[in-house]
């Protein structure tokens, strides 16, 4: 018979989410004390073996949950003890049937999962900026470009340039360019790239590209599994990644949840 039980053990969370490290890494990472904390972990599975896990991380706004294993044993998760009013959604396509039985969805972003290894990365020569806590501010006010030309919005904290490997290209006192880390867990060996952006006014010449080799460089340099994220379609991403030697490893999807029955609406 099927149960769900509340999980707080790292050892046996991480037994369950090294079956598939590269699709787990960000709950991976979860795992370090920073995180840790923030974190609620909730297993599904019978006669003592979890098949099935949920990770709700409520460090981000909203708060995400990251799911893992058998759909049914998700149903199960989402039916008793995660009955979460609004929550953005990791998950594997095979997920959704039991995801929407329980709440109403936003857009679905189809996303890709890459990684890069020491065989294949193909680094570019030329060397970018290294950016220390200093550069908080000035990474606020790039990445805020994205947001007021309607593009994605990059979701930076100052702990991301604390804790993880931020490389950028500046001119004239400002920088234009940049890529970083969202997690580095030294514990585990697994870090993700990501916030990766250019001044719309300086694209097309490179600097992604510069930036986030010198990021994946100092990354695998520490022997770290590395991977980052994008979305499917986005082909100028897909270009810089697969030209530094990224591959592509898995597909999920991403998508902002709202519980069925409380009258409102996934936004």
């Amino acid at each position: 018979m099927w149960r769900v039980k509340k999980l707080d053990d790292k050892d046996e969370i991480l037994a369950f989410l090294q079956q598939d490290r590269f699709y787990a890494t960000y709950a991976i990472g979860d795992l370090e004390p920073d995180f840790f904390s923030q974190c609620e972990w909730f297993a599904a599975g019978a006669e003592g073996r979890i098949q099935t896990l949920a990770l709700y991380f409520t460090g981000l706004d909203p708060h995400a949950l990251f799911t893992m294993g058998a759909s049914d044993g998700l149903a199960l998760i989402l039916g008793s003890a995660l009955r979460l009013e609004r929550v953005y959604f990791t998950c594997r396509s095979e997920h959704l049937p039991a995801i929407q039985a329980f709440y109403s969805l936003g857009e679905i972003k189809n996303m890709l999962r890459m990684t890069v290894h020491d065989e294949d990365f193909q680094p570019v020569i030329e060397k970018a900026l290294k950016l220390g806590p200093g550069y908080c501010s000035e990474l606020k006010r790039l990445y805020s470009l994205g947001e007021s030309r309607g593009e994605s919005v990059i979701a930076f904290s100052p702990y991301q340039l604390a804790q993880g490997v931020f490389y950028g290209i500046e001119q004239r006192g400002r920088l234009i360019a940049a890529a970083g880390t969202h997690l580095v867990a030294p514990t585990y060996g697994v870090a993700a790239v990501g916030n990766v952006f250019t001044d719309p006014d300086y694209r097309g010449r490179g600097y992604a590209t510069l930036c986030t080799s010198a990021v994946t460089r100092e990354l695998l340099s520490q022997g770290m599994d590395v991977v980052l994220n994008v979305q499917e379609g986005n082909a100028d991403a897909l270009h810089i990644y697969e030209k530094l030697g990224y591959r592509q490893y898995c597909r999920f999807i991403e998508v902002l949840g709202v519980r069925k029955g409380l009258g409102n609406k996934a936004n």
